[in-house]
C-alpha cells in the first residue's frame, strides 16, 4: 500500500480527494474537488483560470484540462471494488470542444450497477479494460472537454500481488 493509500484509508476517500486541492500539481493548476459523496459514487471538480493554466491564446491550457480529470474514476473504481482487486489507468483520450474560459467543472458518477459489472467481468476474466467517460463544462453548461478513460481492472492473486516483506520498511 503506498503512503497516499495509507492516507486515504486513514483519513477516508472522501477526505482524501479533497485534500487533492492543495496537491501541488493541483493548487498551481487552479483544481478543487468541491464535493466528494462518501462512498466515491460521485465527485465534483472544478478549475478556475488562472496565469499558472493559461495557454498562449488566453484559454485553459489542454493538459491542465486533462489533468484535472485524470486519477477521479482509478481512485474511484478502486475503493468501491475493494483490496481484492488491482486497478489501474491502461489509456485516456481528451477531445477539446471548444475554448475553456473562466471556471471550468466535471462530475464523476459511478453507479453500484457499474461497479457490479466490473466486478462481475473481473470474476469471470483474467483482466478487464472498463471505459468511463466524463465531460468538463464551462460555466453556463456548455461541453468544453470529453475525456475517456480506460482501466486496468483484475483481481488479485497470492503470492503475484503481494509486497516482499523485505521491502515493507519497519513501524
Amino acid at each position: 500500500m503506498s503512503p497516499l493509500q495509507k492516507l486515504a484509508a486513514l483519513i477516508g476517500p472522501p477526505r482524501f480527494l479533497r485534500l487533492l486541492s492543495i496537491y501541488p500539481p493541483y493548487l498551481g493548476a487552479g483544481v478543487r474537488v468541491r464535493r466528494a459523496e462518501p462512498d466515491l459514487s460521485r465527485v465534483e471538480v472544478d478549475m478556475r483560470l488562472t496565469p499558472w493554466n493559461r495557454n498562449f491564446v488566453g484559454t485553459h491550457f489542454g493538459g491542465s484540462l486533462y489533468s484535472m480529470c485524470d486519477p477521479f474514476f482509478m481512485i474511484m473504481l478502486m475503493t468501491r471494488l475493494g483490496p481484492r482487486y488491482v486497478v489501474w489507468d491502461k489509456s485516456a483520450t481528451i477531445e477539446f470542444i471548444r475554448p475553456g474560459r473562466g471556471t471550468v467543472s466535471a462530475t464523476f458518477e459511478l453507479t453500484d450497477a457499474r461497479v457490479e459489472e466490473v466486478r462481475r467481468e473481473a470474476e469471470l476474466r483474467e483482466k478487464v479494460f472498463p471505459r468511463f467517460e466524463v465531460t468538463v463544462v464551462d460555466g453556463e453548461g456548455r461541453p468544453i472537454a470529453r475525456v475517456e478513460k480506460m482501466l486496468y481492472v483484475r483481481r488479485k492473486q497470492p503470492g503475484r500481488d503481494a509486497v516482499p516483506r523485505d521491502s515493507v520498511p519497519a513501524a
